[in-house]
């Protein structure tokens, strides 16, 4: 299968990754937009961010000890602790970024740094669907998941470390046979910071 000029070997999550569905209700999806819309975002990439905890350096590719900008508001960590209660993380996460795409919007092919997150990552998606792609880093086998609105995808193991994670950058995605147009997404990664 070609999607969007890139070959798709097979449909679905690499081993180690798990989509939580309706993780969160509507009504904390709308809470959750409107606390992240309150703060300000950055613009220092193509698409606006947020950090909380720590700061990642796009341009070096790492966090550090003294990247620290304080703790997470609570209404950011509260979600790491209900993460904690369902035994997604053994500990709090304590560094989240916060993304925001807008249709034509997408991040390129990547494993989240080793060396300073821990083994597992967690994206929660909010807003609107979209495609993820995966790559795996030493055969190249290709595999495509859609992220539905309020859902968890928890990369760990062989998710986590051997293959990389993308979304590409579109105005839509064929989503159950139906090019469906991309709204506005916001998505938070949690990691517990690796010293």
């Amino acid at each position: 299968m070609t999607v969007d000029g890139t070959e798709i070997t097979d449909i679905g999550l690499p081993p180690g990754a798990r989509v939580i569905p309706d993780w969160i209700t509507p009504a904390e999806e709308t809470a959750l937009v409107a606390f992240l819309d309150e703060g300000a975002w950055s613009d220092e990439l193509r698409r606006r961010v947020r950090h909380f905890g720590y700061r990642y350096d796009y341009r070096a590719r790492i966090a550090t000890p003294e990247s620290r900008i304080g703790p997470l508001p609570e209404d950011v960590q509260g979600l790491g602790r209900r993460m904690v209660e369902d035994g997604i993380f053994a500990r709090l996460p304590d560094q989240v970024i916060a993304n925001e795409y807008l249709p034509g919007q997408g991040i390129s092919a990547h494993v989240d740094c080793q060396p300073c997150f821990g083994d597992v990552i967690v994206s929660m998606s909010l807003l609107s669907p979209c495609e993820m792609q995966f790559g795996c880093v030493a055969t190249g086998e290709r595999r495509a998941a859609i992220l539905p609105p309020r859902s968890l995808l928890v990369l760990e193991g062989v998710a986590r470390h051997d293959w990389t994670h993308a979304i590409p950058a579109r105005r839509s995605d064929i989503i159950d046979g139906v090019r469906v147009m991309r709204g506005r997404r916001v998505s938070l990664t949690f990691r517990t910071m690796r010293f």
